[in-house]
């Protein structure tokens, strides 16, 4: 017999969190309980985990068939793993929630009733956090620096935790971006979506896997997928530099013909602007690097997991 029930996918990447994933499925599962119209179910993509984070996620899954885990064959970092796990769910709806509880699980009521609205993206934005003020600070200097290059509109404070109608998978799917930006292709494919804010609590338990690497990875993932605007500053900055260092010659040449035997060059200004100008090349040389890197991805082509393990799939 098929059940009439909809179905509600609850997707959760996680790395070294067993800390938080039995608390986060006993939390999603309560929410459950009060919500008999659907049917859901819960799925753990681990990265790799070097604790007994999939030990737990196994237990459970004994108990619960509800629960299904992917295990990778190594850790495929934080933008491929989360993404897959996302294209294997079949739910009428997909909820995307991290694993270290900062992304709180009461707000799927919240989302399931926005979704039964007829929003196909409904969407969690933090205006507030109880992080480091100077992290959140950071944060949201760089959405607002994103914002203002991209060729579309980024959602601001947004990280992804919310629901998306199985039409929007299914437009993600037909991407088959190897390396995507999740925030941005949820602005880019355009549809309607419902925002509801919260404040973001703290960690409590373990440890935060982002380090300076993974944080400047995302940042500009973000800015070489959705704008070409540091490109063209490039281009823009060199045709200034140039004009300026031709006044500057210039200055100099005439300034020498006026004071042929009292001015002395000097090798401080050589110095100086070779400095300045060699900077701004390397920066720029950096900046076209990561379009360069970015496109390198997409032609390999590689795909997004290798899996090494599934459970309760069947």
């Amino acid at each position: 017999m098929v059940s009439e029930l909809k179905q509600i996918s609850v997707v959760t990447a996680c790395f070294n969190e067993e800390e938080n994933v039995k608390e986060l499925y006993e939390q999603v599962k309560t929410i459950f309980v009060n919500l008999p119209q659907y049917e859901y179910e819960h799925i753990f993509i681990d990265n790799d985990s070097k604790d007994r984070t999939v030990t737990i996620l196994k237990e459970i899954a004994q108990i619960d068939h509800r629960v299904k885990i992917i295990v990778n064959t190594r850790n495929f970092g934080h933008i491929r793993s989360p993404f897959h796990a996302l294209m294997q769910a079949k739910g009428a709806a997909v909820i995307s929630i991290v694993a270290d509880l900062q992304d709180p699980p009461i707000m799927i009521k919240e989302f399931i009733k926005k979704w039964e609205e007829g929003y196909k993206i409904v969407i969690g934005i933090k205006t507030q956090s109880e992080e480091s003020p100077l992290f959140f600070a950071i944060r949201k200097a760089y959405y607002n620096l994103v914002g203002r290059l991209s060729d579309i509109e980024l959602i601001k404070n947004f990280t992804g935790f919310g629901l998306y109608d199985q039409k929007v998978i299914e437009t993600l799917r037909s991407i088959e971006d190897p390396y995507p930006y999740f925030r941005g292709l949820i602005c880019d494919i355009g549809f309607e979506r419902a925002v509801i804010e919260y404040v973001q609590p703290t960690r409590k338990r373990g440890f935060t896997k982002n380090n300076f690497y993974t944080l400047y990875d995302m940042a500009m993932l973000g800015i070489t997928n959705h704008s070409k605007v540091p490109l063209r500053l490039a281009t823009m900055t060199g045709f200034a530099v140039a004009i300026l260092n031709l006044i500057v010659a210039l200055g100099y040449f005439v300034y020498k013909l006026v004071f042929w035997n009292s001015f002395n060059v000097g090798i401080a200004p050589l110095v100086i602007g070779l400095f300045f100008f060699s900077s701004v090349q390397l920066f720029f040389i950096g900046i076209i690097g990561e379009y360069i890197g970015s496109v390198h991805t997409q032609v390999l082509k590689r795909p997004l997991v290798v899996e090494k393990e599934r459970v309760n799939f069947d």
